[in-house]
C-alpha cells in the first residue's frame, strides 16, 4: 500500500508559479512511477505529467509542454510538479498518482491550484 499526500496548492495570479509536491509512504517509492493529473469543474481529470521510477523519462500534456516540470526525490519519497507561467485555463484540483504496471493504482486526495486572470 502507498499513501500519497499533495501540497503546495493555493491562489495565484496568471503568469505566477506555484510547486507542488506529493510526499508518499508505505511501500519502496523508487519502485513506482508517479503521475499528476488534475480536474477542473464540470469537466473529467486528466493527465498532466508523469516520471518513470528513477526519473530519466518525463511526459507531459501539450497544453502544459515548456510551463510544467516533473521531477522526483527518491530519496526524500516525494514527486514535485513546478508551474510556471500559469494560465486560469490551469484552475484544477491537481492529484498525484502511482503506479507500478501499468495502471494508476495509488492516488492522493488533492490539492486545489487556482489560477485568476
Amino acid at each position: 500500500q502507498v499513501q500519497l499526500v499533495e501540497s503546495g496548492g493555493g491562489l495565484v495570479q496568471a503568469g505566477g508559479s506555484l510547486r507542488l509536491s506529493c510526499a508518499a509512504s508505505g511501500r519502496t517509492f523508487s519502485s513506482y512511477a508517479m503521475g499528476w493529473f488534475r480536474q477542473a469543474p464540470g469537466k473529467e481529470r486528466e493527465f498532466v505529467a508523469a516520471i518513470n521510477w528513477s526519473g530519466g523519462s518525463t511526459y507531459y500534456v501539450d497544453s502544459v509542454k515548456g510551463r510544467f516540470t516533473i521531477s522526483r526525490d527518491n530519496a526524500k519519497n516525494t514527486v514535485y510538479l513546478q508551474m510556471n507561467s500559469l494560465k486560469p485555463e490551469d484552475t484544477a484540483v491537481y492529484y498525484c498518482a502511482a503506479r507500478a504496471n501499468a495502471l494508476y493504482e495509488y492516488w492522493g486526495q488533492g490539492t486545489q491550484v487556482t489560477v485568476s486572470s
